[in-house]
């Protein structure tokens, strides 16, 4: 029984960071400069040139140990976490759901803002009609 672990395909989590970031090889490419095609020859690779390699982490806004140490179960266990630990009963506040304003402002400025749009509004009709 080997007790050899297969090491991480970097290409491979590249592409699969890349696509959980909704970004495209055309735009990845972009970013780096280079070809569509030698993002997808990057992809395609089992290893990267650590240089490259801290080229694309750049990119995709991720550490290049993100990129090492990839595993699609630790993504899953991450937003599972997540939601998980989001959760609560909001008039006890058990959850990670505190409102850093009033909302009540929020109404009050928006009714203003309105309010305003509609004077501006009728003062540029007036205008209008009194230049005919």
């Amino acid at each position: 029984m080997s007790t050899i672990t297969k090491p991480h395909h970097i290409g491979r989590n590249i592409s699969r960071i890349r696509e959980l970031k909704d970004m495209k090889q055309e735009a990845l490419a972009q970013a780096l400069g280079i070809s569509q095609q030698t993002v997808s020859a990057i992809e395609n690779s089992e290893t990267i040139d650590d240089e490259k390699l801290k080229e694309v982490a750049k990119a995709l806004g991720v550490s290049v140990e993100a990129i090492e140490h990839f595993s699609e179960e630790a993504v899953f266990n991450y937003f599972n976490n997540f939601y998980d630990n989001s959760q609560g009963t909001v008039g006890n506040h058990h959850g990670n759901h505190h409102c850093t304003f009033n909302p009540l402002d929020k109404v009050v400025e928006l009714y203003e803002r309105l309010v305003q749009a509609e004077k501006d509004k009728n003062e540029h009709l007036e205008k209008f009609y009194k230049d005919k």
